[in-house]
């Protein structure tokens, strides 16, 4: 997944064995929560981020050394505070060293 200028987001298909993998939320559209998958081909320091379409981080899910392997964590649609977020549209970054991926989901209230 490459991100552009702007907000422009184009996935690259197919993944390779060995590189790190940010998953589709599940379910999408949702309410009150979603899941997030991801997989680590070898242990490292992860953070995983959720961000309104402004650009503004509104939650920071993951911040840890993960092992190598597959994880899931679920975001219950709120922020920093612990405070409901608006319904629409929002991202969610996989960040490990230099590798970044972003992905969109969706949030009915």
């Amino acid at each position: 997944m490459q991100i552009e200028e702007g907000l422009s987001i184009t996935e690259k298909s197919g993944t390779r064995i060995g590189e790190f993998v940010l998953h589709q939320n599940y379910p999408n559209p949702f309410n009150p929560e979603t899941v997030i998958e991801y997989q680590l081909p070898r242990a490292a320091d992860v953070e995983i981020s959720i961000f309104n379409l402004q650009g503004q981080k509104m939650t920071t899910l993951v911040q840890e050394y993960r092992s190598a392997g597959s994880h899931k964590i679920i975001w219950d649609g709120t922020d920093k505070y612990s405070q409901q977020v608006a319904s629409g549209v929002y991202l969610y970054q996989l960040k490990i060293g230099k590798f970044m991926q972003v992905k969109k989901m969706m949030l009915l209230r």
